[in-house]
């Protein structure tokens, strides 16, 4: 009956290899044509392809063709046909879906048809791997079919200059791995001159082993971190000089605005101070800015109001509630400010520089397509998170691995001394054995279990990718027994030695099962290729952690009853679907993990787009002076606006108050008085100022060399925006980490970090504006000015990132008394500020 039904209603992937038949079929069409095809016809063929699609043709309608021409020139160069079910593979490929195709079905080969196609279009394809001995070899073995086929290929590998990645990106297919990409986007992002970008616009990207990239790593974003940490002793420096000052003669406080300023006299002292010529030259950014702050921590920032100090630590309290929240610090340098006022130990600031998750990364793909052998079990979060369906490509001949059911054991000690007999017996056959396991502790414990049987093994780790693909590659021969972590060796087939056929080809033996069913079908998935014989055989004990956690005391009870002996298995089919169960919960649980992720992390991503649109647009303008003018513009729009407001009569406005911060921020003394903005409307108060700036932009334009005054804007916008940013990444970094304890309170911390996020994103906004607008009307233009990164980064890896759980780090960094100051006097630490 249920046939019957499957006849007449067809599942869904059903249909889909239906379809994907018909276009097997017809690339088979071709192949009498193409056969007949000198090489240098075939070459040619590349050539005609590009010409159509620059005359309106669609990748769609060449597909066919263009599919059968990859077939004919690697049955050429490789000695390798695509078999019918690869080429139904590379159709769902192109589509921009995940083909499923089990081991040894040849996926490498699968991916050239796409590539190919894809390629077409100039706008370049990256084929993504997990390491990059398979992105080396890969690119060398089927780039000899590309480089026949007139297409260039390039291996983007970690240890490249900026000149040989561009080289390689140029190229129309990249083989790389999905760190080095996602890193190099990264890095695009913080260049000084667009010349320095190696990326082109992400095209399409077919990524290999696409569970283990997207699901598996995706629970660790890429971070590039500052090689050092800032000193924190200019905090308590400025903190000294603030005591030096008082209100209305050195500074003005805006109690409206919460804004707090040097008046000239002030700056003067600063100057003094400080022992530099020019608070605003370009070069005392950093003195200005920890002035700044300083002023902020002891005028606007007040103990037991805004924060309380808790255990050494400066604890911001909500305004809006009067909750203390935890684990959120300000931006911008204001909470190590507070922290030198309150005489704490100033933590150091943040220097992670830039960060993205693999799902946004390979999310901003046009087209995105993947391969493994084992996706369907994590079809939901595919299609809902990469908008790719999981289409399960047939084997090109019927499995013929045996699966054993489990073999149940009450302790560990029982179940590892069974594995190892076991192991020995087939070894004494001659028949090949891969040891698959969770943790690199069961495989040293293993592999010492089988030295004192004195059975000959390999014990295989992740630390040389090159030589594990050559024990896995040893596999398959005669009497070898190798032991691997579950996920070593993916990409890499196990070919069966000679004689191995009748002794049932390779046994594949588990050592515990693993919280995702897909890992455990990757292990099974290592024997059996291309309709080769195999077998595979999990064992379980009830001390193993899946078991601890999720099976129920009246299974152990059950064994304690039946006096099961620790060397006794059980083959059980209710343990066995007890194990199924606990293992969908737990790919439940990570995937909401994963989700939960995401969705925090697309908060950062909005914003990180629009940082990044506009780090590229004044990367690509000549001339800033009108973007300049729009922050200035915003700027004196906020404080006229709050000075202005719609409620109060005219007479009631403090006009005083906007003099005072153009006078500080945008304009010199006496250019606009309050007299020629007495009696004005909100509008014509702004157009005053902007007129007035116009000129002084004017003069300043007319003292120096066009390009001088081109690259002096660039330098002042891109040191604000990649220091405003840094900034504020560590702001939303200490945000998240805190952000759940929000939910004691009833509140969703995802909404809350979203509002929250959203208004700290345009604090920072408002903050790059005032400040390009103050350098850039008030700095004077060195005849040496030179762009400079605000810090110097370098990737963390993001697997020792994920080993190593992220903990606080507190380091007060003492300046030696022979170390130049860091106030930026030029002097000795001595001499100076620590005389």
């Amino acid at each position: 009956m249920i046939g019957m039904l499957k006849k007449i209603f067809p599942s869904g992937n059903e249909r889909q290899i239906s379809r994907l038949q018909k276009y097997a079929d017809e690339v088979e069409t071709f192949a009498p044509e193409m056969e007949k095809l000198s090489d240098e016809q075939l070459k040619a063929k590349t050539e005609e392809f590009k010409s159509r699609l620059d005359n309106g043709e669609k990748l769609d309608d060449i597909l066919i063709e263009a599919f059968a021409v990859v077939r004919e020139a690697a049955t050429r160069v490789l000695g390798m046909r695509p078999y019918p079910v690869q080429i139904m593979g590379a159709v769902s490929l192109h589509e921009g879906n995940i083909s499923e195709m089990k081991t040894g079905e040849g996926k490498t080969l699968v991916a050239t048809m796409p590539v190919y196609l894809n390629a077409l279009t100039g706008k370049g394809v990256h084929v993504v791997t997990v390491n990059e001995y398979l992105a080396a070899r890969d690119a060398e073995e089927m780039g000899q079919l590309y480089n026949f086929l007139g297409l260039s290929v390039g291996l983007n590998v970690t240890g490249l200059s900026k000149e040989e990645k561009k080289e390689a990106y140029a190229a129309d297919i990249t083989y790389a791995t999905n760190n080095e990409l996602g890193f190099d986007y990264l890095r695009d992002n913080m260049v000084l001159y667009k010349e320095e970008m190696v990326q082109r616009p992400l095209n399409f990207a077919i990524v290999d082993e696409v569970d283990s990239i997207l699901i598996d790593e995706a629970r660790t974003p890429l971070i590039i971190s500052g090689n050092a940490a800032k000193s924190t002793e200019l905090y308590r420096i400025a903190n000294q000089f603030i005591h030096q000052l008082k209100i209305d003669v050195d500074y003005t406080f805006d109690i409206k605005t919460k804004n707090v300023q040097l008046t000239e006299e002030g700056m003067s002292k600063a100057e003094s101070f400080f022992s530099v010529e020019n608070l605003f030259d370009v070069s005392n950014v950093s003195i200005n800015h920890h002035i700044n702050q300083a002023l902020r921590a002891h005028v606007v920032m007040h103990r037991d109001t805004d924060y309380v100090v808790q255990d050494g630590d400066v604890v911001i309290v909500d305004p809006f509630t009067g909750r203390l929240m935890a684990g959120r610090r300000y931006s911008d340098g204001l909470h190590q400010a507070i922290e030198a006022k309150e005489g704490l130990q100033i933590q150091r600031e943040s220097m992670t520089l830039a960060t993205i998750t693999f799902q946004n990364f390979f999310r901003m793909y046009n087209k995105l397509s993947g391969m493994t052998g084992t996706a369907k079990t994590e079809e939901e979060e595919f299609r809902n998170i990469y908008n790719m369906n999981v289409v399960v490509i047939p084997t090109n001949r019927p499995i013929a691995r045996l699966d054993n059911a489990d073999h149940i054991y009450k302790t560990q000690e029982g179940k590892y001394r069974a594995v190892v007999n076991e192991i020995a017996e087939r070894h004494k056959k001659g028949q090949p054995v891969l040891v698959g396991t969770v943790a690199v502790e069961t495989s040293e414990l293993i592999a010492t279990l089988l030295k004192k049987k004195g059975v000959p093994h390999n014990v295989l780790n992740a630390k040389n990718h090159g030589r594990e693909a050559q024990i896995i590659e040893d596999a398959g021969q005669k009497g070898a027994v190798t032991i691997a972590t579950n996920m070593a060796g993916r990409g890499t087939d196990i070919k069966l030695g000679e004689g191995v056929l009748e002794l049932g080809g390779l046994h594949i033996v588990g050592t515990e099962r693993h919280e995702s069913r897909r890992i455990d079908n990757q292990l099974r998935g290592r024997a059996g290729r291309q309709g080769d014989p195999g077998s595979s055989q999990f064992y379980i004990s009830m001390e193993d952690e899946l078991m601890r956690r999720f099976a129920s005391d009246n299974m152990i009870a059950m064994m304690d009853r039946l006096g099961m002996e620790e060397d006794q298995p059980l083959e059980s089919k209710m343990v066995t679907k007890a194990v199924e169960t606990a293992q969908k919960r737990v790919e439940g649980h990570n995937y909401d993990a994963r989700k939960q992720l995401l969705q925090y992390d697309d908060v950062m991503r909005q914003q990180r787009e629009i940082i990044y649109a506009q780090r590229a647009e004044v990367l690509e303008s000549e001339n800033l002076r009108e973007i300049v003018e729009r922050m200035i513009h915003s700027t004196v729009e906020r404080i006229v606006a709050a000075h202005t407001p719609e409620e109060e009569v005219q007479e009631d406005w403090d006009l005083q108050a906007i003099i005072d911060y153009a006078k500080g921020t945008f304009l010199n003394d006496g250019v606009v008085t309050v007299n020629d903005i007495k009696g004005k409307e909100r509008e014509e108060i702004v157009e005053v100022f902007l007129a007035k700036v116009k000129e002084e932009y004017d003069r300043k334009e007319s003292e120096l060399e066009p390009e001088q005054m081109r690259e002096f804007e660039k330098v002042i916008v891109l040191r604000s925006v990649d220091r405003k940013w840094m900034d504020h990444i560590d702001a939303m970094d200490q945000l998240r980490q805190g952000i759940h304890l929000r939910a004691y309170g009833q509140n969703d911390p995802l909404r809350e970090y979203q509002f929250e996020g959203f208004q700290m994103f345009e604090a920072m906004v408002e903050a790059i504006e005032e400040e390009v607008s103050t350098y850039v009307m008030k700095a004077q233009v060195e005849q040496n000015l030179q762009r400079e990164k605000v810090a110097e980064g370098k990737a963390v890896d993001p697997k020792a990132q994920e080993q190593q759980k992220k903990k606080p780090m507190r380091r007060s960094s003492e300046v030696g008394r022979n170390e130049p100051c860091p106030c930026g006097s030029g002097k000795k630490y001595k001499h100076c500020h620590g005389a």
